[in-house]
């Protein structure tokens, strides 16, 4: 069972960048791992993010649109 939370518009604005990490393998062949900032729009949610950076990946090197996600890190990209 999922929760949803309700955000205001203000806060929704203010995701602001983060900072994400995906590995994708496909087991006995490759294995890759990416990384780079992302600003998700306004209400994404972590699963909206994972799917875009996973489908991001398969667009990018389409032989890894069917890959296993071993790791994903998405954080604030601030100290």
């Amino acid at each position: 069972m999922t929760t949803q939370t309700t955000q205001t518009p203000t806060q929704q604005a203010q995701q602001g960048t983060h900072h994400w990490v995906m590995t994708v393998e496909l087991p006995g062949r490759a294995m890759q791992t990416h990384f780079s900032t992302y600003t998700p729009p306004a209400g994404a949610t972590r699963h909206d993010v994972f799917l875009a950076i996973k489908n991001d990946i398969a667009r990018q090197s389409p032989e890894m649109a069917r890959a296993v996600v071993v790791f994903f890190s998405l954080e604030r990209n601030q100290l």
